[in-house]
C-alpha cells in the first residue's frame, strides 16, 4: 500500500479528505500541518488527523523559513496584489508545496494532496510548485475531485464519526499566518453587504477606538528589512506579531477587496492585515528617501509584475529568479529608521531618517542656507518644453489646417484635422 501525504489544517475539508483518500485511493495518509503563524492549538490539531484516520500526523515550524524566504522578499519588492491584498495566503502556498514535497522524499511517498477547490487560487498556487518542483508525484486534490457541497462533507463526517468544529451555522472560511487574516463565503459573497463584525479577528472596529491616544512606533530597515521595532532589534516572526497586536487594537489593516482571481472570477475577500499595512507603508516611504526618481518609477512596474507572478502561484519561476535580483539590488541603501503614527484606523508616516538619504535640505528649503541654482532653471525650463513647442508648432497649431481653438471655452480639445477640399 502507498502512502500520500496531505497538507492538513484541521477544517472541514481536510479531515474529510483523510478517510475520503483511503476509500477512493486506498492509500494511507501522513498528516502535516505547517505552522506560519496560524495561531492555532497545532497538537489538538494532530491529535484529531490521527484519530480521523492519518497512519502520522507531523506539525512542522515554518514561521522562520515563511519570514525570511517569502514575506522579507515580497514586502522588499513592494508586492501588493492590485493596490490591496498583501499576498498572505499566497505567499505561504510555495512554502507549504516545498515542506509537502520534502516530506513526501522522506516518506517515501507516491502523492502529495490538498484541500484546495476546483475554482480558487490555491490549487493553481500547490498544483504549479509541486509540478515543478516534484514532476514525478501525484496530486490528489479531492475537494476538487468529489462531488459533495459543504452540506454533504458536515454530513458525511458526522456519518464516518470525523471530528470537526464546523457547522451550517458558521458559514465563513477563514484562512491566516503572520502576515494577514482571510474570510471569505456566507454574506461576504454579497459585494454590496457590510461585512459583519464577527467576521474580523485581529483588528477592533476603527469606529470605536476613537478614545484610544495616537501612539507612534519607529521601525528600522536594513537593506529593506524590518530588524528593530522602538530601537530594539527583534527577530522577524516576533516583529510581525507585535505590529499586527499594535496596529490591530487601532483597527488598521482592514481591507474589503473585490480581487480577480486566476481563474477567471471575481471575488470579494476580507483581509486583515495590521502589520503588513504597516511595515509596506513604511518600506514604501524609506525607499522614497533612499531611491532615485527613476528607480522608484521603474520598481513600481517591477512591484506590480512581481505580486501577480505571487499571486498567480508562480513563486518557482525563472521571472520570479530575474525580478528578485532586480528587486535586491534596488534594496542595497533602503536603510534607515521610520516613525509611524498609529491612530483610529489608519498609519501616517510622520518621519524618516537615512544615513543613505538623497533629501538635501539645502537644495530643499526656502529659507536661508538655499544652495539651488535658481538661475539654472530657466535654461532647463526651456530644453525640458522644446519637444513639446516644438510639436505643437509644427502639428497642432490651427494655422498648418486645423478646425478649432486649442484653448476653446478655456477647455483643450481633441483635434481632428480639417478635410481637404
Amino acid at each position: 500500500m502507498g502512502t500520500v501525504v496531505l497538507a492538513y489544517s484541521g477544517g472541514l475539508d481536510t479531515s474529510v479528505a483523510i478517510r475520503w483518500i483511503k476509500e477512493k485511493y486506498d492509500l494511507d495518509v501522513i498528516a502535516v500541518t505547517i505552522d506560519v503563524g496560524n495561531d492555532r492549538d497545532l497538537e489538538s490539531i494532530a491529535e484529531r488527523a490521527r484519530k480521523t484516520g492519518a497512519v502520522k500526523a507531523m506539525i512542522i515550524d515554518g514561521k522562520t523559513d515563511f519570514v525570511r524566504y517569502f514575506v522579507w522578499p515580497a514586502l522588499q519588492a513592494g508586492a501588493i496584489y492590485e493596490g490591496q491584498y498583501p499576498l498572505a495566503t499566497a505567499l505561504a502556498r510555495p512554502l507549504i508545496a516545498r515542506l509537502l514535497v520534502e516530506v513526501a522524499r522522506q516518506e517515501g511517498a507516491v502523492a502529495v494532496a490538498h484541500g484546495c477547490t476546483g475554482k480558487g487560487n490555491d490549487q493553481v498556487r500547490f498544483d504549479v510548485s509541486i509540478n515543478t518542483l516534484a514532476p514525478d508525484l501525484k496530486i490528489i486534490a479531492p475537494v476538487r475531485e468529489w462531488s459533495m457541497t459543504r452540506d454533504n462533507e458536515i454530513a458525511y463526517a458526522a456519518e464516518h464519526n470525523i471530528p470537526i468544529t464546523v457547522t451550517n451555522a458558521s458559514p465563513y472560511s477563514f484562512d491566516q499566518n503572520l502576515w494577514g487574516r482571510s474570510a471569505e463565503c456566507g454574506v461576504l459573497e454579497d459585494p454590496w453587504a457590510e461585512p459583519p463584525e464577527e467576521v474580523y479577528g485581529w483588528t477592533a472596529n476603527p469606529d470605536s477606538v476613537g478614545h484610544l491616544e495616537p501612539t507612534y512606533v519607529e521601525i528600522t530597515f536594513k537593506h529593506g528589512i524590518p530588524v528593530a521595532l522602538n530601537g530594539e532589534e527583534i527577530e522577524g516572526h516576533t516583529l510581525i506579531e507585535t505590529l499586527n497586536h499594535e496596529a490591530g487594537k487601532y483597527g488598521i489593516g482592514r481591507i474589503d477587496h473585490v480581487e480577480n482571481r486566476l481563474v477567471g472570477i471575481k471575488s470579494r475577500e476580507i483581509y486583515e492585515a495590521p502589520a503588513a499595512t504597516v511595515l509596506h507603508a513604511a518600506h514604501n516611504a524609506l525607499e522614497t528617501l533612499t531611491l532615485s526618481r527613476d528607480q522608484v518609477r521603474f520598481k513600481e512596474s517591477v512591484a506590480g509584475e512581481y505580486a501577480r507572478l505571487i499571486y498567480n502561484g508562480q513563486w518557482y519561476s525563472a521571472l520570479h529568479q530575474d525580478l528578485a535580483a532586480y528587486v535586491q539590488s534596488t534594496q542595497r541603501f533602503v536603510s534607515g529608521t521610520i516613525r509611524v503614527k498609529l491612530s483610529q484606523g489608519r498609519c501616517a508616516i510622520v518621519g524618516r531618517k537615512s544615513e543613505h538619504s538623497l533629501y538635501s535640505h539645502g537644495l530643499a528649503t526656502y529659507d536661508s542656507g538655499d544652495q539651488f541654482d535658481h538661475n539654472a532653471a530657466l535654461g532647463f525650463i526651456k530644453l525640458w518644453a522644446l519637444p513639446l513647442s516644438t510639436q505643437a508648432q509644427a502639428q497642432l497649431l490651427p494655422s498648418v489646417g486645423f478646425e478649432g481653438n486649442l484653448l476653446d471655452s478655456g477647455k483643450t480639445k481633441i483635434q481632428v484635422p480639417a478635410e481637404k477640399e
